[in-house]
């Protein structure tokens, strides 16, 4: 939901667990940047079984008191961590029932951006966390969408973020927005093309690589002017675009890619490439649709 002055803020998936904040603390940091309002939702999924066999179940009712209960207090600790993190901040709380990335993605709607923890899911206890919502709300959420992954990894100076570019429109819009972000955290910017020789080889390698060159540069033609304190790196690296986003993500501030890009694959929820650094990347990877 839009504030009153209809600014667009920046929603975050909330996780249950209290020593998780490493998403809350990216979304209350980027809200106090773009001074925005930040949004904070807890989705709850239908409520599991926890009886043994021949004990009287509670009433549904009796479940959904405690599910909201549990839900308020998850949500009152979430806004006393991002106040006193960013006390300027405006923030509001949305408590919701359903499966957290339908939820999300409906909060996406009217959202700048969406914040979600990244969590290997391995338990039935871990199907209702923002975690779990992390690959269903990038494939179809409106608007951009940040995985932080937990624990915190160990950034360089100076400071950096990098954007994978392909040359598809998908890429041209995650340039357009790793500028953005680059800019507000006064950092550089790595703009990567990840060249991935066919398995046959190619003919003319050095022209193949002056092509990459070539759609690299046209690609972030233009923004430097506009946002003329971001220095910014052009790169063309050989090797599979997974292998190389995922390798120089290790110490970056950020990593922004498209949604589906040349690599995607008809039927898939994301292109392959997004996918593959969703699951891989070590710092926050922003997914920008078109």
């Amino acid at each position: 939901m839009a504030s009153a002055d209809g600014r667009r803020p920046v929603v975050v998936g909330v996780d249950p667990d209290p020593s998780k904040r490493l998403a809350l603390a990216w979304a209350a940091d980027e809200a106090d940047r773009r001074g925005l309002p930040l949004r904070l939702v807890h989705a709850q999924g239908m409520p599991t079984g926890g009886y043994r066999s021949g004990e009287a179940r509670p009433s549904w009712e009796e479940w959904n008191r405690v599910l909201h209960g549990a839900g308020d207090r998850i949500l009152e600790g979430a806004v006393v961590f991002a106040e006193s993190r960013r006390p300027t901040v405006e923030v509001s709380t949305s408590l919701a029932e359903g499966e957290p990335a339908w939820v999300l993605r409906e909060e996406a709607r009217n959202a700048s951006l969406v914040v979600v923890g990244s969590g290997h899911l391995s338990t039935r206890r871990e199907m209702f966390t923002s975690a779990s919502a992390a690959l269903p709300l990038t494939a179809h959420a409106p608007c951009p969408v940040v995985v932080v992954p937990e624990p915190e990894h160990v950034t360089e100076q100076p400071a950096y973020f990098v954007v994978g570019v392909d040359g598809s429109p998908h890429s041209a819009a995650a340039v357009d927005l790793a500028f953005e972000e680059a800019a507000l955290r006064g950092a550089a910017l790595r703009a990567l093309y990840a060249w991935h020789p066919p398995l046959l080889g190619v003919l003319d390698e050095d022209a193949a690589l002056l092509e990459c060159r070539r759609v690299l540069s046209e690609t972030v033609a233009g923004r430097t002017s506009t946002h003329p304190e971001v220095e910014l790196h052009h790169e063309v690296v050989r090797g599979h675009p997974v292998q190389v986003l995922t390798a120089v993500s290790e110490h970056a501030l950020g990593l922004v890619v498209g949604t589906r890009g040349r690599g995607g694959f008809t039927g898939m929820l994301l292109g392959s490439v997004s996918q593959g650094v969703l699951h891989h990347a070590h710092c926050p990877v922003v997914t920008v649709p078109v």
